[in-house]
């Protein structure tokens, strides 16, 4: 792929190469972890995943790229940002978005990792906005996103299902409030 690569104290969000696939999965792909992003993917799943993931790299030079922890090289999950393209979301929006695997939960690695794909998606991307998509019942996510300084958006909520819940619910950051040395 290509050549991106952002540290941060404890991780690197990178690019993905193929041998990340398997423990990427193998982690993440758990009734835990999976819970809110529409249950266990089976292989036809994973591959459409796969193939998605490395077109947004392709066709916008970021995707939600592979978190690892540097002091052991352990793939914790992913991180990173991509345009929104949920049916009746806010579409080609600059959205942020994780998935950790669960003995990773509790450590501030989200917020690590969510935080320097933010400051990705305005310095590097020039965005004046940035989203990011969960359910209402996952308190842990939408918790994540208060700390991340976004704000809830309830005009840009929407139905769909694909995540096993009514409706999908929005935050948002914009340029302005990011910079804010309170956020």
């Amino acid at each position: 792929m290509g050549d991106f690569r952002r540290e941060t104290e404890r991780l690197v969000l990178r690019d993905w190469q193929d041998e990340d696939w398997e423990p990427f999965w193998r982690a993440t792909n758990t009734p835990a972890v999976m819970r809110w992003l529409g249950g266990v993917c089976d292989d036809v799943k994973r591959t459409a995943v796969q193939k998605r993931l490395l077109s947004y790299q392709r066709d916008h030079g970021h995707t939600f790229w592979v978190v690892e922890r540097k002091e052991d090289g352990a793939i914790l999950g992913f991180c990173g940002l991509k345009r929104s393209n949920q049916a009746g979301g806010p579409l080609g929006e600059m959205e942020v978005g994780w998935r950790l695997r669960e003995d990773a939960w509790g450590r501030g690695y989200a917020k690590e990792a969510a935080a320097a794909a933010l400051e990705v998606a305005f310095e590097s991307f020039a965005a004046e906005q940035v989203i990011a998509l969960t359910v209402a019942p996952n308190d842990a996510s939408w918790e994540l996103m208060k700390r991340l300084g976004m704000t809830r958006r309830e005009d840009l909520d929407f139905p769909n299902s694909d995540f096993g819940d009514d409706m999908i619910i929005v935050y948002s950051i914009s340029r302005e409030e990011w910079r804010r040395p309170d956020a």
